[in-house]
């Protein structure tokens, strides 16, 4: 088990950086992780030594390449315990993952009067396509509500499940306020109506272990960036009963079995679901990032999460101008706050000018903030390789913001632990 902290953050390139000559401080992990040097190096790798298309090519490069591929496809499957590697559809990311499930399954099981369920803690890319398949199936989008807790009303959730329901969408982590839903009691619950359960795993994936076999839902999506690895790979799990119902998504080349001129007949899941060339580099360089994260070890990291959620909660709720957004039950890696007369924007701002990465607005979940009561948020929100130094590095970018729009210190000071 490695350290984590700044023993870890030395295999990150990127905080070699200095800006406004200052050292990065990165807390803006709910948005895109970054990227440690063994996933930059296997990226780098593909491109030197076997870059060619995969499926079919016999030549060597292509035969390499799509081993590979492939290789990462079962390295997923044994990382979210799936089943089998044929039920990893790979994708651009999390949103299309989403919108896979919405266009195929969804739009041929939803009829009109069936009923939706998602949560108020949703992303916007598990939000508007249900709204959409909604309006043109003619069919009713139903949303669990908040508690004054922040969390989400399981209570009302067992009221608006019926017969009718055919799908619920729930996150398995807030990336505005953390707040981790009881994800096996409400899938249970769904399915003893006969629904079926997509879960975004986007916020958790890289912070927690996942097991779809123990959560028994029946789709699962997620993106490669928020967990280390690359930009522009998606994972969508299904169970194999279900992908061999789906019709394809897209269509064209690699999807296909056989053409002629005017049929087609299709690959077997979950290749019939990947026309065109892949994101072969980045998908082959997310192997890396998952063996990084493995190498660590999810107990590791949810306790790291935890001591520096726990400390930046402590810290910022020393000023008093500060309005903190946290849930009562669990909740991880994400601390969103507001400050009293200073826009959300006008405080990532300042801490910009510190070199400090933060978050501000809406978060692609208005319907949310809006919930708060608030027009935006800042958020931060933390990674393996943050540190409490981090957190005191912030809170002397907030006593900053304080001067800058000129509001009164607490009477005390901020004394951040070193």
């Amino acid at each position: 088990m490695q350290k984590l902290g700044e023993h870890i953050k030395k295999q990150f390139p990127i905080f070699s950086r200095r800006i406004n000559g200052h050292p990065l401080v990165y807390l803006d992990n709910a948005s895109t992780s970054q990227k440690p040097r063994a996933v930059i190096d296997a990226l780098s790798t593909y491109y030197k030594t076997m870059n060619a298309n995969i499926h079919r090519g016999i030549h060597t490069l292509s035969e390499e390449a799509t081993d590979r591929y492939e290789q990462t496809r079962t390295r997923v499957a044994r990382f979210l315990n799936a089943a089998s590697p044929t039920e990893i559809i790979f994708t651009r990311g999390c949103t299309e993952s989403i919108n896979l499930v919405a266009a195929t399954w969804a739009a041929a099981a939803i009829r009109r009067d069936d009923k939706i369920i998602v949560s108020a803690l949703e992303h916007h890319a598990n939000l508007v396509p249900w709204q959409e398949l909604a309006r043109k199936k003619r069919a009713r989008l139903d949303i669990i509500p908040l508690t004054a807790e922040l969390t989400l009303d399981e209570k009302r959730f067992h009221t608006l499940l019926s017969r009718k329901t055919k799908l619920v969408c729930l996150t398995s982590q807030s990336n505005v306020l953390g707040t981790v839903p009881p994800l096996r009691r409400m899938i249970k619950a769904a399915h003893t109506v006969g629904a079926r359960v997509l879960v975004d795993a986007a916020q958790s994936v890289g912070h927690s272990r996942t097991n779809v076999h123990a959560l028994d839902c029946d789709f699962l999506a997620f993106s490669s960036h928020k967990m280390l690895g690359p930009t522009g790979v998606g994972v969508l799990y299904a169970k194999k009963e279900i992908l061999e119902m789906m019709p394809p998504y897209q269509y064209g080349g690699d999807m296909v079995e056989s053409v002629a001129q005017r049929r087609s007949t299709y690959r077997p899941a979950p290749w019939k679901f990947e026309a065109g060339t892949p994101n072969i580099a980045d998908v082959i360089a997310f192997a890396s990032a998952i063996d990084f994260l493995e190498a660590i070890g999810f107990d590791a990291i949810q306790q790291h999460d935890a001591d520096l959620l726990s400390y930046a909660r402590s810290v910022f709720a020393n000023y008093h101008r500060v309005q903190l957004f946290v849930p009562e039950g669990e909740s991880s890696s994400v601390l969103s706050f507001t400050v009293e007369g200073v826009h959300p924007h006008d405080v990532a701002t300042v801490f910009d000018v510190q070199a400090i990465a933060i978050r501000s607005g809406l978060h692609c979940a208005e319907p949310l903030v809006r919930l708060l009561g608030v027009e935006a948020t800042a958020r931060m929100s933390f990674y393996l390789y943050n540190t409490r130094s981090d957190i005191d590095r912030a809170a002397r970018a907030l006593e900053k913001v304080f001067k800058v729009f000129s509001l009164t210190l607490p009477r005390s000071g901020i004394q951040p632990l070193a």
